[in-house]
């Protein structure tokens, strides 16, 4: 059954190999599957719900795509654009947040995370914009969402409000309710420094996390020093359940080997962790040196960087115009 793919990343800054293997990896294998047609959005938008630096977003801006682009994403295969340049989505975002109920928002988890203790002082945009995520979704018919479970809670809303809207005026089938695409092994990457916490770029510590531009020796530098605990790896994997350190090496050796975290548990059982991260460290050299040469390639080349958003923003502008000029028409606009 072909499926319509829908996602986006924020411009943070220098994506992670949490960001690979808990998003980027998939989109490229959602993308090579050619019952799929798939967008991916760098969502800018999304990104100033939080103070901005314009210069460091704009940068950010073409390191994600550069990021998408270098690590497989084919802006042939799949529409790759920024959200801003694509007007629809704003519009789509004031509608839908009079089809949306205050209870609703009012349920998500995600703001008062990041709101933090001081609520007050959090933008208006940072607290309403998961129905901006449901206009993204919802402009371009996405029958599937690659989420992680922390967004999975927004997917639910876009669906309510998809059904709310169909309804409210009558229009049965005009959205679609996106199902989440959840992501069941390696979803979660965590800090090299601390196994429960995840791998981010907030993190004050570099060694905390590899990034995809790092070098070859900065790789290797990164996993020789990253946590663990003094015992041998295990012999089973009940035995990691109180171990988050080895359990995050291991699950990364796993995902980036394409094989199941017990047969790498069985590989390295017994083994001391120095000889495993000389294998683990190989291993991500292998995988993102390649895409850190073509990150800093494309990144020479604006020009072209730039090109490919603009273009992949027309096919985008195609699709979202069409579907914002029917939800006029319905709502008597």
């Amino acid at each position: 059954m072909s499926k319509k793919i829908f996602s986006g990343v924020q411009p943070t800054g220098n994506l992670h190999l949490g960001n690979y293997i808990g998003a980027i990896k998939n989109f490229v294998n959602l993308q090579n599957n050619p019952d799929n047609s798939c967008i991916y959005c760098v969502v800018d938008l999304h990104a100033i719900t939080v103070k901005q630096n314009p210069e460091e977003l704009k940068k950010n801006i073409r390191e994600t795509a550069a990021a998408f682009i270098a690590s497989g994403l084919d802006y042939k295969k799949s529409i790759i654009f920024n959200q801003s340049l694509v007007p629809a989505h704003s519009e789509g975002s004031w509608i839908l947040s009079c089809i949306a109920r205050m209870g609703w928002l009012n349920r998500m988890t995600q703001f008062k995370e990041k709101a933090g203790k001081d609520k007050e002082k959090a933008s208006v945009g940072l607290y309403i914009y998961p129905i901006l995520m449901a206009a993204d979704i919802l402009l371009y018919d996405a029958t599937h969402v690659p989420v992680g479970e922390d967004q999975k809670q927004h997917l639910e809303l876009s669906r309510d409000i998809a059904n709310k809207f169909n309804i409210d005026f009558n229009s049965p089938d005009f959205f679609i309710a996106p199902e989440p695409l959840i992501q069941k092994n390696f979803a979660r990457i965590m800090s090299l420094k601390d196994g429960k916490k995840k791998m981010s770029k907030s993190d004050p510590s570099e060694f905390s996390r590899i990034n995809l531009n790092d070098s070859a020796d900065q790789i290797l530098n990164k996993i020789k020093k990253a946590k663990t605990d003094p015992e041998p790896l295990p012999e089973n994997e009940h035995e990691l359940s109180n171990r988050p350190e080895a359990e995050n090496l291991l699950g990364i050796y796993s995902s980036l080997s394409g094989q199941t975290l017990s047969k790498t548990v069985n590989e390295f059982s017994g083994k001391n962790f120095s000889e495993f991260k000389e294998n683990l460290a190989n291993l991500v050299v292998d995988k993102i040196s390649p895409i850190s040469s073509e990150i800093n390639k494309l990144l020479k080349d604006q020009k072209f960087i730039d090109k490919v958003l603009e273009d992949g923003a027309n096919k985008a502008n195609e699709i979202a115009h069409k579907k914002i000029k029917n939800i006029k028409k319905i709502i008597g606009f």
